[in-house]
């Protein structure tokens, strides 16, 4: 994985996380890496990955079973689309649509495009 200097690390591998989540790698109720495996394939400190462990525990997005590990919780999705969401919509949509505003791009322009990229990268 390669960390962007724009955001912290923990946050990163919270984003990480989350995709995995959302791709369907990691599903509701399954145990996730532990702390050190994360640490050690993410090629970062392990108080780094447990601060991320923190912050994701907190938005129940995983929860853990001491002595066991960490495990995605039953509606992690859905916090995690709705949380992504609100984000998406408050900060990057109003310079995607000044954009297309400013470039005058009808928004059935970009369908097409949309279904390209969909098939390209999902599939």
């Amino acid at each position: 994985m390669e960390f962007k200097e724009s955001q912290a690390i923990y946050l990163q591998i919270a984003d990480y996380i989350c995709d995995q989540v959302l791709l369907h790698n990691w599903k509701a109720e399954e145990r996730i890496p532990s702390v050190r495996e994360l640490a050690v394939q993410l090629e970062v400190n392990p108080n780094t990955v447990m601060r991320t462990c923190e912050l994701l525990q907190q938005q129940e997005i995983i929860y853990n079973k001491r002595g066991i590990g960490y495990f995605i919780s039953p509606d992690a999705t859905k916090k995690i689309k709705l949380f992504r969401k609100d984000a998406f919509i408050s900060n990057e949509l109003p310079r995607f649509f000044r954009n297309i505003y400013l470039l005058d791009i009808e928004l059935d322009e970009l369908k097409p495009h949309f279904e390209k990229y969909k098939k390209s990268n999902f599939r």
